[in-house]
């Protein structure tokens, strides 16, 4: 094939990428009340997660885990604000709805390129990452910005302040730690990567293991600003289960680079 060739097949491919994201796009847009369910469910009381670390603190006798109503109230100040925010929140919808056909169409365009080995260390990249990022999202969406929503929404410097939390800080919010947490979960792809390219060793991760661990302290803590230590700790411990499968994958990539 020509250079005029391959994109032609680039544009065919944009093409088919941006009908399939507008038509799902569209679906999510006249879905509205059940796609704000979903958006909006993390802000009430009886939320599932709320539910299950109640349901812990009663089985464990732990104080403090249940969630009473929080008097929060999502506003908007702009006339379009809402219309807007409809779109933009649609448009994510379809760009997640739509991402294995647009996985598949890319990978569809370079794989000619690819030597049969490379194809196939590509599809299970492409699979592994894929599957991780969407763990992380879920596991945001579930457990970090339930619990960080609650703290921060309830936090005042004074009673004389009352909070009243903006529609689109909230959808800013959301998206931010989902986005977050994707890419956090995927440290054992970018190890593999570094394993494969021999600049990261199991020998070295294990020897700073607990460097890694204060490191993921951290990020949790920065995550979820609660004062709860058992929250952070439910939020550490998925970063320390991924840094300890990280080195066996490791270990796994350099005794076969080696072999």
């Amino acid at each position: 094939m020509t250079f005029w060739d391959h994109l032609d097949v680039l544009r065919k491919t944009i093409i088919h990428i941006a009908c399939a994201v507008v038509l799902l796009m569209l679906l999510a847009f006249c879905f509205k009340d059940e796609l704000f369910d979903v958006i909006l469910a993390p802000k009430e009381s009886n939320f599932c997660t709320y539910r299950f670390f109640a349901w812990i603190g009663q089985v464990l006798h732990i104080p403090g885990l249940e969630v009473e109503n929080l008097p929060v109230k999502l506003i908007n100040t702009q006339l379009s604000g809402q219309f807007l925010t409809h779109m933009s929140v649609s448009f994510y919808a379809g760009i997640l709805l739509a991402s294995p056909y647009i996985l598949y169409q890319l990978f569809h365009f370079i794989s000619p390129a690819l030597y049969q080995n490379e194809k196939k260390y590509s599809r299970r990249l492409v699979f592994w990452g894929y599957l991780l990022f969407l763990t992380g999202v879920l596991f945001s969406y579930f457990l970090i910005f339930p619990f960080t929503f609650r703290f921060l929404s309830s936090y005042q410097v004074s009673q004389e302040v009352e909070n009243t939390i903006l529609l689109s800080s909230y959808i800013d919010t959301l998206n931010m730690l989902s986005l977050m947490m994707g890419i956090t979960f995927e440290i054992p792809i970018l190890t593999w990567l570094l394993a494969r390219f021999g600049i990261l060793s199991a020998d070295f991760m294990a020897r700073y293991r607990k460097h890694a661990w204060v490191v993921a302290m951290i990020i949790a803590a920065i995550i979820t600003p609660t004062s709860d230590v058992f929250t952070m700790l439910i939020v550490t411990f998925p970063i320390v289960i991924l840094y300890e499968v990280s080195i066996l994958v490791v270990r796994r990539t350099v005794r076969r680079v080696r072999n």
